[in-house]
């Protein structure tokens, strides 16, 4: 990645970290990587983080209650068994969660909405980035002290009873400190739901031992009611039904919190970079789609370092590290009442305990990433990572799948089963090369070949069912093919990647309703984004992608869904793309309009049912009334759409998570240094 190029070429002017712990051009970086910067995120102010990767191309985050979500980056969204893990979600840098501790609502416990910027790489990163960074990775760059921050205090009201304060201190400039928070009291558009989150961020920087040290310190809090899917075919449709709750009593109640210090260092023959960290999540939450409704509480505490050093010369630059971690982590599920229904149901879903297990984990990882220009034009590059993870199970109830008293289950044994006691340990290697030509100053093309993989995450080991006592499962795997171009030139910017990943040892249930190893599939397309400078006063920016996320293994189960090779993988849009026009007619005055949409997809693994896909449209005014002082108002869902967030098949019918109507929300935000 050409330090031959003139970092004062006009093309140089974007920049992003994600791809080497440190400051680089964009255009240095072999491989696609989205920039959501600090003007993007002041004017989306979103409340959920769906409306803001919208803006992405090849990425989808779906809405679901309340701030719950699942992804899809260059992949179908991932559920059921086998589902969570498949991203890998950092803060500064650092693996939000330890490897083999997932959560699919994830970005709950990252302060999106304090953000400077976010970072997407679609498909497997190079060797920085280990175990969970299989279909993609998102670094949230949280705000640091000084010349670049933006102090200011926000109001917001809207629609079903919405209200949101925002803030970040100090106001004055050049402050060795900075804090920021944002508190959201939501009352929910569907009935007994909505949610109250709070979330705050710090950091504090010194000179230390003739380097720079900075302490951040991040804590998150959610306690939410949540709604649960209708019925029934396009119940979204139906005026009473999509504001209908069938689980009120539902909820999830998350708390996270995260300290880690960034110290950098540069010495006359590399430069250093070391990232110590403490993390502490508890989440509680109900399985409000489940028979029993049974309730989880689950949790973990970890600790760790990443390290780089990097060492550059004219046309060269390699970066060698070390990360390690430790982490203990814990889950319990108790069911208050028997569940209702028919007899096998009520009978192997007992009420009393479920799950009640710690593990301990341990894992490191050694890397290498190295970076070669050969001559002005082309440069190569190329790394390895290697990385083993260890978990230390122990259960802490009786083994098996009986009743909590040890009695036994009618219909051949209660639904859930705990293993024995038992250590398990993976060990995985992924390679990477790349090379990018220099068309022209201002021109890029580029290919990549790399390797993703994820670990079997704890609860896909160790919350087994229907009597499975052990759960012997392989890392997955994703070897990835990539080729693009970009152009950054004056008014214009522009890039299209294609690609080709194939995917093995997924994680799926059987005949048995096992979780096994051995799922395979397959996911190509091609993306598209740019951004047009029209005229002093208009711009433009639209993103699109195509793309086919097929099977690559048959399996008839004879219970539940069938898979079939060549079929397309359920909750897959093959379209997915959006519009955004601006108009600023004075500096005090500018409108944004946004078009969104997504493609028909397969609810179910055999094709047989739809859902025909949605067009939204959004608008947003933002008017300075006096220096510093702002409105912002933004009418999501224009024309009043019917549409589901969600839409799936299961258990012999539709079900829907219905999306919002029309909503307006007002802002008033005064910022001392008339930023915006």
């Amino acid at each position: 990645m050409g330090p031959a190029l003139s970092a004062d070429d006009s093309v140089l002017n974007e920049i992003v970290v994600t791809s080497h712990r440190r400051e680089q051009p964009r255009f240095l970086h072999a491989g696609n990587i989205d920039l959501i910067d600090q003007s993007l995120l002041n004017r989306v102010q979103h409340q959920h983080i769906h409306e803001l990767m919208s803006r992405a191309a090849g990425v989808w985050i779906v809405r679901g209650s309340g701030q719950e979500h699942q992804t899809a980056i260059r992949s179908p969204v991932l559920s059921g068994a086998g589902s969570c893990g498949g991203f890998l979600y950092l803060e500064d840098g650092i693996p939000v969660r330890p490897a083999g501790f997932c959560t699919v609502n994830q970005l709950i416990e990252v302060g999106s909405e304090l953000a400077r910027s976010i970072e997407v790489i679609r498909g497997p990163g190079n060797a920085l980035f280990g175990s969970n960074a299989l279909h993609g990775v998102v670094n949230v760059l949280m705000p640091v002290p000084g010349a670049s921050a933006a102090p200011h205090i926000a109001l917001e009201a809207g629609a079903n009873d919405f209200v949101r304060v925002r803030a970040a201190v100090p106001f004055q400039e050049q402050a060795s400190w900075l804090a920021t928070v944002v508190y959201a009291d939501d009352g929910g558009f569907r009935d007994d739901s909505g949610y109250r989150q709070g979330k705050v961020h710090v950091k504090r920087g010194w000179s230390l031992s003739d380097g720079d040290i900075i302490f951040g310190v991040s804590a998150t809090d959610l306690q939410q009611d949540s709604a649960g899917f209708i019925f029934g075919k396009d119940a979204y449709k139906d005026p009473l039904l999509n504001r209908s709750n069938p689980t009120p009593n539902a909820f999830r109640d998350v708390r996270s919190q995260r300290l880690y210090a960034i110290y950098t260092r540069s010495f006359p023959r590399f430069d250093l970079d070391v990232r110590p960290y403490l993390r502490h999540s508890d989440m509680r939450f109900m399985h409000h789609q489940v028979a029993g409704q049974p309730v989880e509480d689950n949790g973990h505490a970890s600790a760790g370092f990443i390290s780089a050093l990097t060492f550059s010369t004219a046309n060269q630059r390699t970066t060698v590290g070390f990360d390690v971690e430790w982490g203990v982590a814990d889950v319990k599920q108790f069911q208050a009442a028997p569940a209702q229904g028919p007899p096998r149901q009520r009978e192997t879903r007992p009420a009393g305990m479920h799950y009640d297990y710690e593990v301990d984990s341990v894992g490191g990882a050694l890397y290498l990433q190295s970076d070669y220009s050969v001559g002005e034009r082309l440069s190569l590059s190329g790394g390895i990572r290697l990385e083993y993870l260890q978990y230390d199970y122990r259960n802490r109830m009786l083994s098996g799948n009986t009743r909590d008293d040890g009695t036994a289950c009618g219909f051949g044994g209660c639904l859930y089963s705990r293993p024995a006691d038992r250590k398990d340990d993976f060990t995985n290697l992924a390679p990477n090369i790349a090379v990018s030509f220099s068309l022209s100053a201002d021109t890029q093309l580029y290919a990549s070949i790399g390797r993703g993989f994820r670990a079997p995450q704890t609860t896909e080991l160790y919350r087994l069912q229907n009597g499975q006592q052990i759960s012997d499962l392989d890392s997955e795997h994703i070897d990835s093919v990539e080729t693009g171009l970009r152009t950054n030139r004056p008014g214009w910017s522009a890039e299209i990647a294609l690609f080709y990943m194939h995917k093995r040892d997924s994680v799926f249930r059987d005949t048995d309703g096992f979780n096994v190893s051995g799922g395979r599939s397959r996911h190509r397309g091609v993306e598209l984004s740019a951004d047009w400078q029209i005229s002093d006063a208009w711009d433009l920016s639209a993103n699109a992608s195509y793309a086919r996320h097929t099977y690559d293994f048959t399996l008839v189960t004879g219970r539940g869904e069938n898979f079939f090779a060549g079929r397309d993988i359920d909750t897959a849009p093959r379209i997915l793309g959006g519009i955004e026009l601006r108009f600023a007619p004075s500096e005090r005055v500018r409108f944004g309009m946004q078009w969104t949409t997504i493609g028909k997809y397969y609810i179910d693994a055999e094709n047989r049912f739809q859902y025909p896909g949605h067009a939204l449209v959004h608008f947003r005014i933002g008017i300075g009334l006096l220096p510093g002082f702002d409105l912002n108002l933004r009418l999501n869902n224009i024309a009043d759409e019917a549409v589901a967030d969600r839409a799936d098949f299961g258990a012999g019918d539709y079900r829907y998570l219905p999306g919002r109507g029309r909503e307006i929300f007002v802002e008033f935000r005064y910022s001392p240094s008339g930023g915006r």
